[in-house]
Parts: structure tokens; sequence; C-alpha cells
């Protein structure tokens, strides 16, 4: 209830409380006080409390004028004439006319819709931060993402766990530390890394960066980063080159193009059916196709859970990697000979 003591266990989305803040602001041509905002907008109201100590709420409205400037939409800050240079006498507003789609801009519903199941797609915890910013855009444009468009909104989630917190270091400049763990070596090894991008190449997530003590650029696969990414908040580094995300996809897909693998592949298996969808050329008489892949490693992985449907005809080094696996495997499954009794 509005004007009432703090309610902790109130949780209202922040994409919610940014579009009840933008409809707000936009349905006044004077503007609204910060203490009207606080007590009255959905998102602070339920925290508000009328007799004082709502210095974290000010905060959050704060942080939350930045993100909504931040999404392209004109918030003024407008000075009381009879009170100049009082901050609490000030006043926000959004002016609808510079907040509305230019005249040649139009939307048809089914367009409004899909874009707002695109926004859902991506609200997995690790994109929250972008979805949130996209979804308050698009709920801004006469849309509610939430309704069903097709039956459901599918999700993205992003399952490596060092995922955000190398988001948060990116977005920070801040470098980051982790124990990570080559194929071949028998412990992992600790890395210092400036993170420039993380980018998702063939459904695999990358971190690409300046290694600080090996003194170069390298690119880490996410998967293989073990235990927790550390921030260490001291330590800065200057903004990476434009374009950096482009060219390091760009290199990714040099590197899966150089690299062909010919397959063996059962007729009617999983493996044909799944492998045979990202084929750049095959021979269905002979059960063979032919498929691009950046690191042999992580390919190895991948065809080693087919067993016996896939085998690999050409690279030798991708085929000794799978035996490799395989062998491995075999060798846990083999139960013990039993001890003879003297």
């Amino acid at each position: 209830m509005t004007g009432s003591r703090a309610k902790p266990d109130v949780k209202i989305p922040v994409e919610d409380r940014l579009f009840s803040l933008v409809l707000a602001l936009l349905a006044t041509e004077t503007g609204l006080l910060k203490a009207e905002i606080l007590s009255t907008v959905r998102g602070y109201a339920e925290r508000y409390d009328r007799h004082g100590g709502n210095a974290n709420l000010e905060r959050q409205f704060e942080r939350d004028k930045d993100e909504i400037r931040e999404l392209g939409i004109p918030l003024e800050t407008v000075e009381s004439p009879d009170r100049p240079g009082d901050n609490q006498a000030l006043r926000y507003r959004i002016p609808k006319g510079q907040y509305d789609l230019p005249d040649e801009v139009r939307f048809t519903p089914d367009e409004l819709a899909l874009l707002g199941l695109a926004g859902e797609v991506w609200r997995g915890v690790s994109l929250s931060e972008d979805s949130r910013r996209a979804l308050t855009k698009i709920r801004g444009l006469g849309i509610e993402p939430r309704e069903p468009v097709i039956g459901y909104a599918p999700r993205l989630r992003v399952r490596d766990a060092a995922f955000e917190p190398l988001r948060v270091a990116l977005d920070r400049r801040q470098q980051v530390r982790f124990q990570y763990l080559k194929p071949g070596e028998v412990a992992p090894r600790l890395r210092r890394v400036n993170p420039y991008a993380v980018v998702l190449h063939e459904g695999r997530w990358h971190l690409h960066g300046l290694d600080v003590d090996a003194e170069g650029l390298r690119t880490f696969l996410l998967s293989r980063i073990v235990g927790p990414v550390e921030i260490l908040v001291n330590q800065s580094f200057e903004a990476p080159p434009e374009g950096i995300q482009d060219r390091i996809l760009a290199e990714l897909d040099e590197l899966r193009l150089s690299n062909a693998a010919d397959l063996a592949v059962t007729a009617g298996s999983d493996a044909e059916v799944r492998l045979g969808k990202r084929a750049v050329r095959g021979d269905e008489d002979a059960g063979v196709i032919r498929l691009h892949f950046t690191d042999v490693d992580a390919f190895a992985d991948e065809l080693a859970a087919f067993g016996p449907e896939v085998r690999v005809l050409a690279p030798a080094s991708l085929r000794s990697a799978v035996r490799d696996r395989l062998r491995i495997v075999a060798d846990a499954h083999t139960a013990p000979a039993p001890e003879v009794a003297p």
C-alpha cells in the first residue's frame, strides 16, 4: 500500500518498475517530484517508507534514470523557478512529443508481437540486463511482451557459469582471474585476463582478451573454465578496439572453414540426422559427410558421444582425439580381473 512501511518481501521485476516509471513520467506535463515518484510509482511505492529512510530507493531511482536515458528515452530534469538549486524541488518528465516514434516509422501488430517475443527469448538470467532494456523499450511502443504470441515464449539460457561474471567484468573493464584447463593437461592453470569480448560461435561461448601473464591476445572456451571467475575490481584496463566482437567472430569463422572433417555415419542414426544438418558436402550412398569445425578437442568430445554411429575418416588428428576419448570410456567400464586365491 502506498505510504506504508517498507515491505522487503514484495519483489517487482526490474522491467516492470522501469515501464511504470516511463508511463508515469509520460503522463505528466509539469513533471513529478522525486518524492512523488517514490511514493506512487509501482516498483518504488511498495518499499516506500513515509517516515523516512528511503536512501536505498533514491539510489535505485538514480540508477533507473541512467538506464532509461541509455534506452534513448528523453528524461528531462526541470528546476523549480521558485527554488533554484534545490534538488528536492527538481521535477522529472518525459516529453511525449520527443518520445513518440517518427511519423514515417510504424509497426504492425504482428511486428510488435514478434519484437516482444524476441525480447522474451533472451530472458535468461545471464542476459537479463540486455533483456530488461529491450523489453522496456518494446513495451513503450505499445505491446505487453508477457502476452502469449505463439503459445509460449522460447527461452535461451547461458549454461556456462562463467558467463555472468565475465559480462560484468567486461562492462566495467575490470580484469578477471580464473583456472583454465587446456586439453591434454592434467591440472588447470591460473589465468589473468583483460576481457575484451564474449561471443557465441558454433553454439559455444568464447572469451577473447589479453592474457596478462602471457602478454598476448587469447581466446578461451568458457566450458573449460574451472571453478568461479574472480573479478579484480582494482585492476582496470583501457577500452578494447571498436569492432572487437566482429573481428573475433570473423577469425573464428576463418578458423572453422580451414578445418574440415570427413565422417562415415550410420544410416538412420542420430549421428546422421544431427551431423547431416551441418554437412557442407555428403555422399548418401557411401554414408560419408564433410563438416567444418573450429576446435579439434571440442569437436572430438561431440563425436565421441555418438559412439559407433560415427567414424572419423580424416583428419588423423581428429580421429586420434576421438579414439582417445572412447578408450577412456572403455577403460572406465572395464571390470578388473578377479583375484585368484593362492
